[in-house]
């Protein structure tokens, strides 16, 4: 099949198809023709492109899918392997959930203070001084 069949199918652009070709997750023949140099993708390229949307609704990152593309290749990707990704992937998540809500606390904090700062020079400058340079010094 043809790149516009693969899209309507996959749900993947035309572009990013051809970036995971550039990057190595797949592999895809041109038709024996003389008259163009189309790309033919056969069901298994189908196959690996779901899976690949599989994954990346997992959150795992193009690196991560490599690795899981290659324990597929080779028969490898048990269920234990697997099991184990996805419990690092949700540990991984946990940890960024806690740094964003450290963040998200320290902005408040920030901008509480700031906020402090506007009440009382709230027409007196141009700028306001929340993040702006006048709030550094």
């Amino acid at each position: 099949m043809l790149i516009g069949e693969v899209v309507k199918k996959t749900g993947f652009s035309r572009d990013t198809i051809r970036f995971y070709e550039k990057k190595g997750l797949l592999t895809v023949g041109r038709t024996d023709s003389e008259w163009n140099n189309y790309k033919e993708y056969d069901d298994q390229a189908l196959l690996r492109l779901l899976l690949i949307k599989k994954c990346k609704g997992f959150g795992f990152t193009l690196n991560e899918i490599r690795e899981i593309l290659d324990l597929i290749d080779v028969e490898k990707a048990t269920c234990k392997t697997m099991t184990g990704m996805v419990k690092k992937k949700l540990s991984d998540i946990d940890y960024k959930i806690r740094e964003l809500i450290q963040l998200k606390k320290m902005i408040e904090e920030q901008f509480e203070a700031s906020g402090k700062i506007c009440k009382t020079k709230i027409e007196k400058e141009p700028n306001c001084g929340v993040l702006t340079v006048a709030n550094i010094v």
